[in-house]
């Protein structure tokens, strides 16, 4: 099997993570044989070009005659959960989990359609689409994820100690607002704290709906902290925004009004999310001035 060579130079190099996880240059010599070993245990014959992500090469494959995806994944701790949440939605909302191996982060997936992507639509178009999503995938948590709650104390904890490269005004205040949020959220629920319209595709079948969620990063919290990506992404659209303030908050609040959220604990959970993203940048790619740059852009827009 010929291994993209933009995703090999994606993964080659990686660090092993702590919790076992294995290195990138490990895990792609590994590769081929994982997708030979689940070709063989599900069924499968390859049926076109892979494509990939940052962390999974995707495979069109047939089961019998139904057409699906292969997705084998560089194993991380985001991806763990990944198909519990997708076995919790059972289709509704997202794409179709068919089988499993967590223990290779190896999923077998109904094929959606690579050619009608919601990135193709007008932002606020988009953002009306998440809404609705956002009330689709709604439901409680399983206990295996990972709790917002849980995962503050580590983001207060890197606040505190933030980067002189990320104004101390904006670490203290997304500081004292994480707190706070965390203090006051409402009861916990299933949630894709990365869906943003390069993770919505369109099902092959009308009778599946319009436009269903991919790639899942699932927490257990609150759908307002989830706003924010879509706020940070298309971000050529928000560069020739006449106001870049009024653009990026027209973004959420379209969002919230559609799937039903309080507005300002939307705006609060991103302008943490971006001050968060402006600190991860300093710290772990202090050479990324344009992304930190512009994560600081977005959190004084939501900053009030």
């Amino acid at each position: 099997m010929m291994i993209p060579e933009a995703f090999r130079m994606a993964i080659a190099g990686r660090a092993a993570d702590a919790a076992g996880y294995p290195d990138g240059d490990d895990w792609l010599a590994q590769l081929p044989s994982l997708v030979e070993e689940h070709l063989e245990r599900w069924d499968l014959t390859l049926d076109g070009h892979a494509w990939h992500g940052e962390n999974a090469l995707v495979l069109p494959v047939l089961r019998e005659v139904e057409p699906a995806v292969l997705k084998v994944t560089w194993p991380h701790p985001e991806a763990r959960h990944e198909h519990l949440a997708l076995k919790l939605w059972d289709g509704r909302g997202a794409v179709r989990l068919l089988a499993a191996d967590p223990s290779t982060s190896t999923l077998l997936l109904e094929r959606l359609d690579g050619d009608r992507q919601l990135t193709d639509t007008p932002i606020l178009q988009a953002c009306e689409v998440l809404g609705e999503l956002f009330q689709q995938l709604d439901r409680p948590p399983a206990p295996q994820f990972d709790a917002v709650e849980d995962l503050a104390l580590r983001w207060e904890e890197q606040l505190s100690q933030a980067s002189v490269l990320v104004p101390r005004r904006l670490t203290h205040q997304a500081n004292d607002e994480l707190k706070a949020l965390v203090a006051n959220a409402p009861p916990a629920r299933l949630v894709h704290e990365d869906l943003h319209d390069m993770n919505v595709l369109a099902p092959l079948e009308h009778d599946r709906g319009e436009w269903l969620a991919i790639d899942p990063k699932p927490v257990a919290g609150e759908w307002a902290y989830a706003v924010a990506p879509i706020v940070w992404n298309r971000a050529e659209v928000t560069a020739a925004a006449y106001s870049v303030r009024n653009h990026v908050r027209m973004r959420a609040e379209v969002v919230a009004d559609v799937a039903g959220l309080d507005e300002d604990r939307v705006r609060r959970w991103t302008f943490v999310r971006l001050v968060l993203n402006a600190v991860w940048a300093a710290v772990y790619a202090p050479d990324s001035d344009d992304f930190r740059t512009r994560m600081i852009l977005l959190a004084k827009a939501f900053s009030d």
